[in-house]
């Protein structure tokens, strides 16, 4: 694929030097909204409105919504007034959400001044809407129908209106004041008699979701139901938008790569890698750092409370790397394992013993493994005495146990009372287990040797 965009950037490179716009604007309409946008990133700022006012309007809106909030920025601030006007009018209204939220201020009030007064209303009416509820990732571009309409009188109004919104494949049937009762396919509309109602073939038992409703949450349900839109109600029970499929995959991947960011220990992060200046880097990554490190003086003070006894046989200190590596890398798999999970809602907190359980016997049967052949390890090659090597798989056995244990219990939890789940990965429980093993293994060392 990175061939193919760096041949491509050649060619149209190319034509631009050559001044062949008309073949530049052919091999553009060919193209998807997401590669375009692809090869924008790559293009000097000079390069980009020239190639932009080559796109059509509908293409050149659909590649706008695909680029990175810089590029946005950029072309904003070389478009005129009625280029921007232009683009605001082909985009949808969750995408001029979108876009809204990421430009300054004086950004922000140059697109919603070339909006029209329907669409400013529309977007206005969405950013009232908590960060991340169902309400801030919808749109209000929907399909709607009376109950007392006909299928073809349906079919009429649908030609008529659907050609300004998101999705016609789902439409919804509303009473007075908007209030969902049904819903309807555009198949079912298709395959049935032109004389029934509306009312006659709607689905009734409606699956929506709430504005206030967590984003994750929202984007789960349409995974979990293969639906291709899902309404949005408020508190009455009126339709007020839909979440569709493609915004629910932009939820997920954020929510994945927040997730992925908070279990490294790291602060979640809008901007991708290559885009983040080292200083950027350094604020996300040095909080959780200086904690952890602060954290570790607890081994730090139990080493020190048996150094008595590392003075008496030094041999133990070379096997506290591998003692408290086993044990950090079993609580990472169980709490990796659990946080997973959680985010698909394949568990909850009613589980927890049940989880608990599971990973006592797992733990246990992954600690005698490990036990044995560190044992043979120890005895064989090392040449150590039986009593250390005993010292040394007795704690392989019970950190783990231990640490699997921990690693299973704590992100439920955390969820339970609040936390996110995947703050209590890798990093936060490795420093717990790293102080559970050194106790384990110095009370061992001193009970035996």
């Amino acid at each position: 694929m990175g061939e193919t965009t760096a041949t491509i950037e050649k060619m149209i490179n190319t034509l631009l030097e050559e001044r062949k716009f008309s073949t530049l604007r052919d091999v553009l309409d060919t193209m998807e909204p997401a590669d375009i946008a692809v090869l924008f990133d790559g293009m000097s700022h000079e390069k980009m409105p020239i190639v932009f006012r080559l796109l059509s309007k509908e293409l050149a809106a659909e590649a706008f919504v695909e680029m990175d909030t810089d590029l946005q920025e950029i072309l904003i601030r070389g478009f005129s007034d009625k280029e921007l006007k232009e683009v605001v009018d082909e985009l949808y209204v969750d995408d001029a959400v979108d876009i809204v939220e990421e430009m300054p201020a004086n950004v922000v009030r140059r697109i919603l001044s070339q909006a029209d007064p329907h669409m400013r209303k529309m977007i206005n009416e969405i950013l009232k809407y908590p960060e991340d509820s169902a309400g801030s990732i919808m749109t209000t571009e929907y399909v709607n129908f009376k109950p007392d309409l006909t299928v073809l009188e349906a079919i009429k109004t649908l030609r008529r209106s659907g050609v300004d919104k998101e999705t016609i494949y789902t439409c919804y049937v509303t009473e007075k004041d908007r209030k969902l009762i049904g819903i309807i396919t555009v198949r079912s509309l298709l395959l049935s008699d032109d004389d029934k109602t509306i009312r006659d073939i709607m689905e009734e038992n409606v699956i929506s979701v709430n504005t206030l409703d967590d984003q994750e949450n929202v984007a789960n349900m349409l995974a979990k139901y293969d639906f291709l839109a899902l309404p949005v109600v408020d508190r009455e029970n009126r339709l007020v938008g839909i979440v569709t499929v493609d915004d629910a995959i932009d939820v997920i991947r954020e929510e994945a790569t927040e997730d992925i960011e908070k279990m490294a220990a790291i602060i979640p992060s809008d901007k991708p890698y290559l885009k983040a200046s080292a200083f950027e880097l350094w604020k996300a990554r040095i909080p959780w750092l200086l904690l952890l490190m602060l954290s570790s003086t607890f081994t730090q003070l139990i080493i020190n409370r048996f150094e008595a006894a590392l003075a008496t046989t030094a041999v133990l200190a070379a096997y506290i790397p591998m003692l408290m590596g086993t044990g950090g890398n079993s609580g990472s798999q169980a709490s990796v394992a659990v946080i997973r999970s959680l985010s698909l809602e394949e568990i909850d907190f009613a589980d927890i013993f049940r989880i608990q359980w599971k990973e006592i016997r797992v733990s246990l049967l992954c600690g005698i493994t490990l036990a044995a052949i560190s044992f043979l390890k120890l005895v064989f090659f090392d040449r150590l005495s039986i009593a250390i090597s005993l010292v040394v798989s007795v704690t392989l056995i019970v950190t783990v146990l231990c640490a699997k244990f921990v690693g299973a219990s704590l992100p439920i939890l955390s969820k339970k009372i609040g936390f996110d789940p995947a703050v209590m990965a890798s990093p936060f429980i490795t420093t717990i287990v790293d102080a559970i093993s050194l106790l384990i293994y110095f009370s061992f060392a001193s009970f035996i040797l």
